[in-house]
């Protein structure tokens, strides 16, 4: 992600908050933790103009609401404080994709929100000859035969790096990096599927989130907010003590194999990952900057989602 979409992302995140933060004080008490994510997405919003800001309050305004009326745990009037926080941008390495918790400490409840403006990617990770991609995505360290089939492909790498090259000026970079590195992922995943019955679950558990949450998602050209309720846990959705959620909210399962695996037709640099129950999943790899380095990037693209995923569309007003 740039530098100006990591900017603007975290600008939305302080419209949500703030938009939550007004709503849910006209109901009950709310605190605003004003932690250093708070003050970097408030610098953020400054520099947003007008007219992007009234956008930004649009879009998250629209989510606000139909997030009170899936989670009646937020609006429910009692002598607690509900806590407002944004989370740092590291924790989605462990798996908390989260950007924006509300929390209820006396009760010990929490929901989180992940927010996106004007993308959909799920994950951007790497891969290189020290990243173990098994470990981090699910628990599992890659086999020898990875290491042996990758290693060979990031030694190159290393060496074109010390001689300044470009990497649109590599010879044959889909033959000499794309290719033998996606092999080598496509039979790692799958050896680790096939002896391993839970990978798939966690595999989509990095993915997506090891905790359920709320994707929000702005599309600004088309004037719509896009929900999507990732409760694989069945934490979201839960009653107060007063009243049902307005909404219901299914609990999704998580994947228990992998069905198809191999290159996307007419493509060297994609991989697509087709699991049970709905799952789908694209990789594409690439270099993330202009010149070579020793590592590569994935921009990882859920392409088909189980039907038991609630997506609500909100029209902006």
């Amino acid at each position: 992600m740039s530098s100006r979409s990591n900017e603007h992302g975290r600008a939305y995140e302080y419209a949500c908050l703030m938009n939550l933060e007004s709503q849910v004080s006209k109901i009950r008490s709310c605190v605003l933790v004003r932690n250093s994510c708070f003050y970097a997405a408030q610098k953020a919003w400054n520099t947003l103009s007008d007219a992007d800001r009234h956008i930004y309050e649009t879009s998250s305004l629209a989510a606000v609401f139909q997030i009170f009326a899936m989670e009646p745990r937020i609006t429910e009037v009692s002598d607690d404080s509900l806590e407002l926080l944004i989370q740092p941008d590291s924790e989605g390495k462990s798996g908390d994709v989260r950007d924006i918790l509300i929390v209820r400490n006396s009760i010990t409840w929490e929901i989180g929100l992940s927010l996106k403006h004007n993308h959909f990617a799920v994950k951007h990770s790497r891969l290189s000859s020290q990243l173990d991609f098994g470990k981090t995505w699910y628990s599992i360290p890659c086999s020898e035969n990875y290491w042996n089939a990758v290693n060979p492909v990031f030694k190159y790498l290393a060496k074109e790096k010390a001689s300044h090259s470009r990497f649109c000026d590599l010879p044959d970079k889909e033959n000499d990096v794309y290719i033998p590195i996606l092999k080598a992922f496509i039979d790692e995943l799958t050896l680790q599927s096939d002896s391993h019955k839970d990978m798939p679950a966690r595999m989509v558990e990095y993915l997506m989130g090891k905790y359920d949450f709320y994707k929000i998602i702005s599309i600004d050209k088309e004037k719509l907010t896009r929900i999507q309720a990732l409760n694989m846990h069945g934490t979201l959705n839960l009653p107060s003590k007063e009243k049902s959620a307005e909404i219901e909210v299914p609990v999704v399962a998580l994947p228990t194999r992998i069905v198809h695996i191999d290159f996307a037709p007419n493509s060297n640099n994609t991989v697509e990952v087709y699991m049970d129950g709905g799952w789908q999943f694209t990789f594409r790899i690439h270099n993330a900057a202009t010149y070579v380095e020793p590592s590569l990037k994935f921009d990882i693209q859920m392409v088909g989602m189980p039907t038991a995923i609630l997506t609500i569309n909100c029209i902006w007003k």
